[in-house]
């Protein structure tokens, strides 16, 4: 019996004991894999064996739980085994299975010791631009106005048997009109206009004038404002075509100078530096059999200007922006890599991995269900996978073991003192 073994396993032991106590350690932290140590024999040119030795490291990859938090950064991967993707200061490359990221004063999104999240960036037309991804920034610059083009309405109008015309249309005074409706729309600068719309139930049966006023001012002849001189043949102030209905009361057409089921208000130029914006008003589905005269649809599609309230990160990765105007945006969206063999990353403490040749060339992609990468959780984090209860007992096992090693040891210095005490 020679020393060499005992030593061996006396350091083995203590590696294993160090793994032991930094599973342990980092039980609290999140994202964190634990590991085991891979031991093996010694033998040199005889049966007899010299001991043992760390031939390496086990990463043991298994998600932890997931547990909730209050952050809108924390997020958790679940139902895969993708790693978040980062870049570091020099373009160093790393990936991390812990969520806790924060936004930096320049807009990126970063975990604890500054490395950048990487995804998809949203082009200038407001799509994912996809392709090679790239460290993501939340823009903090306000969401620009977008000019009312579109305003899609149904009204309900009460039929009326009329023999003779009402008055001149006169938006100040409601004898003249039997139904009026109001929609808020904007200007290319973001500004704020009431458009209103005026219905006059004419001596004709099913048959319906439309007049419109922008700002409390009348449009002129096919819309125009500021409103424009008659043409011929002259036509009143305001008025912007008509509407019939069929014998059930279903809308047929609106008549020149609106098209098939729209009302065109040509030009609203309100001044103050604005660019002309001619809107269109999609009536259909507007009928004529209510009791009373009523509204059951009116949206348009501008707004104003807004800054970022607060944003949220998807199941998919897509990080959705709300503005102060009530709109929403799309501002991003997160990838995920994942690996053919996981067990080769190497660990660059901070919680964090790169690849090796061992580990293979990261297959990156977006999360989201049916994928192997699998989808995010936002507001939670992935606890650390670390047993405790097993890595107790495997301390108790790797101090039985130091202390069977050393006991080796002392047995052959036993021995050896008993030879040097024969004379």
């Amino acid at each position: 019996m020679g020393f060499a073994q005992g030593v061996s396993g006396l350091n083995s032991a203590a590696s294993n004991l160090d793994v032991i106590g930094n599973n342990i350690a980092n039980a609290g932290t999140y994202g964190f894999k634990s590991g085991s140590v891979l031991f093996s024999d010694v033998f040199a040119g005889s049966q007899i064996g010299l001991g043992t030795q760390v031939s390496g490291m086990s990463q043991n990859f298994a998600a932890g739980t997931v547990q909730s938090s209050n952050r809108p950064l924390d997020v958790a991967i679940v139902n895969g085994n993708g790693f978040f993707r980062l870049v570091g200061s020099g373009g160093e490359v790393a990936y991390s299975r812990n969520g806790q990221f924060n936004m930096d004063k320049d807009g990126y999104l970063v975990n604890g010791t500054g490395l950048r999240l990487t995804g998809y960036q949203v082009t200038a037309s407001g799509s994912l631009a996809g392709g090679s991804p790239n460290n993501l920034q939340i823009p903090t610059g306000a969401m620009a106005p977008k000019a009312t083009a579109n305003v899609v309405a149904k009204f309900d109008l009460k039929p009326t048997a009329r023999s003779t015309a009402l008055p001149t249309f006169n938006d100040a005074d409601s004898s003249t009109y039997d139904y009026s409706n109001a929609v808020t729309v904007f200007d290319s600068l973001g500004n704020s206009h009431e458009l209103s719309t005026y219905f006059v139930k004419t001596a004709v049966a099913n048959e319906w004038d439309v007049y419109a006023t922008a700002d409390n001012q009348a449009l002129g002849v096919g819309g125009l404002f500021p409103p424009q001189p008659p043409t011929t043949p002259p036509a009143a102030a305001g008025l912007i075509g008509t509407v019939t209905f069929d014998s059930n009361g279903n809308l047929v057409a609106p008549t020149a100078p609106a098209t098939t089921t729209t009302l065109n208000f040509s030009l609203l130029a309100f001044g103050n530096g604005t660019s002309a914006m001619p809107i269109t008003m999609d009536i259909s589905g507007t009928t004529q059999f209510g009791s009373v005269n009523s509204v059951r649809k009116l949206t348009q599609d501008g707004y104003t200007s807004g800054l970022l309230s607060n944003f949220a990160i998807g199941e998919d990765g897509i990080i959705t922006g709300k503005y102060s105007n009530e709109k929403t945006m799309t501002l991003g969206q997160v990838v995920l890599s994942s690996f053919l063999n996981p067990g080769g990353l190497q660990s660059k403490g901070d919680n964090v991995w790169s690849e090796t040749a061992t580990s293979g060339q990261p297959l990156t992609g977006i999360p989201g269900n049916g994928t192997n990468l699998g989808s995010l959780a936002a507001g939670a984090l992935e606890t650390s996978n670390v047993d405790l209860t097993a890595e107790l007992v495997a301390l108790i096992v790797a101090q039985r073991t130091y202390q069977a090693n050393a006991q080796t040891i002392k047995t052959q210095d036993q021995a050896t003192q008993t030879l040097l005490n024969m004379r």
